[in-house]
């Protein structure tokens, strides 16, 4: 048998008709496609921005870092939120936030104030905390058997965000006489226009974690309970792990571009081929874990992440960028894709608002500090793009070490041996 998830008691019925789910997972994909095509936009120029407005310039990436924040104090309660009263309120609240957010971010550019800049990035950061629920809620409806691929499809959709982000923030990055504004005005005309999404959900009162509904079974258990979970446990940390590496690197990725001395058009092709290399593994990412178990997919991906590492640390050529940003792609897809599946088969409904917004909210929270310390590596650390670069890559080791001991300590736990 495959290690999907440790046998639970609470485990949903394995014979799950899969059609409402099927139509979650292609609204879901849509949704990943046109609003989450707004994550790459503003990650190819939050940092670029924060430069021209920052004080300091080891403050350039403090937009980024707000973003990441306002998703981990999102987490907390917008994860209940979604529980009491549906997936549906909790998605279109994301979408106004981020709209709001780029609003206001593109006002700070327009009159050169950074502090505003700040207040826009966090209210985008609930955004990114209400898209980073669109994977569990494409898993709320699946049998055992589809979750993991059902959670593998939503994440693909990011393959048309990162197709349509990047080159659409080509055509808008200089439309205005304030570099970036056109890019934030896109970002909030794509929130405003992909909202209405959200309605084609298949809700239907009384399924599993569909919305306001009365829960049967074994009663939530308490956030110690789920945090010594080994399985919950090992999720959190492997996710945790894969999404703040990427985002580390990734902060810093256009800075070093451009610092190495190549175009802004360049920078935003790196984060193009980065961003597809995180998603088109989706495609086939839950079958590889329906065939060959979630841990051997989870350990692939830190392995991945590591070689990426290596290969940023070999040199500065352009070549260089693409095929370390391309494997941290992967990696992070791999690893995180893995986490989620694990996480989400090691609980049942009465504990989904709690276990999900936990799980976010540390998660974003070691992706705060990564995106705090990227700023700070790239800019401040022997005074030149290179040495930045090469200080970001070399963070990576001992938090690539920490997710490795965790999974190879979930892997010969007797219990778990049983099922690898």
């Amino acid at each position: 048998m495959t290690d999907i998830a440790a046998p639970s008691s609470d485990a949903p019925a394995p014979n799950v008709d899969d059609r409402a789910a099927r139509r979650n997972v292609i609204v879901l994909i849509l949704a990943q496609a046109v609003l989450g095509a707004q994550m790459p936009m503003i990650f190819a120029v939050g940092g670029l921005a924060g430069q021209m407005l920052a004080p300091n310039p080891c403050l350039a990436t403090l937009p980024i870092s707000l973003i990441v924040f306002g998703s981990m104090t999102t987490a907390p309660w917008i994860s209940p939120l979604m529980q009491a009263r549906g997936r549906r309120l909790g998605f279109l609240v994301g979408a106004c936030a981020g709209a709001a957010g780029a609003l206001v971010a593109a006002w700070g550019l327009w009159i050169g104030q950074f502090w505003l800049m700040l207040v826009g990035s966090y209210l985008t950061g609930i955004y990114m905390s209400a898209q980073g629920f669109y994977r569990f809620a494409a898993s709320d409806r699946a049998s055992d058997t589809f979750r993991p691929k059902a959670i593998s499809y939503v994440m693909a959709g990011g393959l048309l965000a990162a197709i349509i982000g990047p080159q659409f923030n080509k055509l808008v990055m200089d439309a205005s006489v304030v570099p970036f504004v056109g890019s934030y005005l896109a970002v909030a005309a794509l929130n405003l226009a992909g909202m209405g999404l959200f309605f084609g959900l298949d809700l239907s009162k009384g399924t599993r974690a569909t919305g306001p509904e009365k829960l049967t079974g074994p009663p939530p258990r308490s956030r110690r309970a789920l945090l010594t979970d080994p399985h919950i446990l090992v999720a959190i940390v492997v996710g945790m792990v894969a999404y703040a590496l990427m985002n580390l690197v990734m902060t810093s990725t256009p800075l070093a571009v451009v610092g190495c001395g190549y175009s802004e058009a360049r920078a935003n092709d790196v984060v193009s081929a980065h961003v597809l290399a995180m998603y088109v593994p989706s495609f086939f990412t839950g079958h590889l874990i329906a065939r060959f178990g979630v841990r051997p997919i989870m350990a692939l991906g830190l392995l991945i992440l590591a070689v990426a590492g290596g290969v940023a640390l070999i040199g500065v050529q352009l070549e260089h960028f693409f095929v370390a940003l391309i494997l941290l792609g992967v990696g992070w897809n791999f690893g995180f894709i893995g986490a989620t599946t694990l996480l989400a088969a090691s609980h049942g409904p009465q504990d989904r608002g709690m276990v999900q917004g936990l799980n976010d909210t540390i998660v974003f929270g070691c992706v705060t500090l990564a995106s705090l310390a990227s700023g700070g590596l790239m800019n401040c650390s022997g005074g030149t793009a290179e040495a930045g670069w090469t200080a970001v890559n070399l963070a990576m080791a001992p938090f690539l070490a920490l997710a490795g001991g965790a999974l190879i300590w979930l892997w010969l736990r007797p219990e778990d041996a049983r099922t690898a």
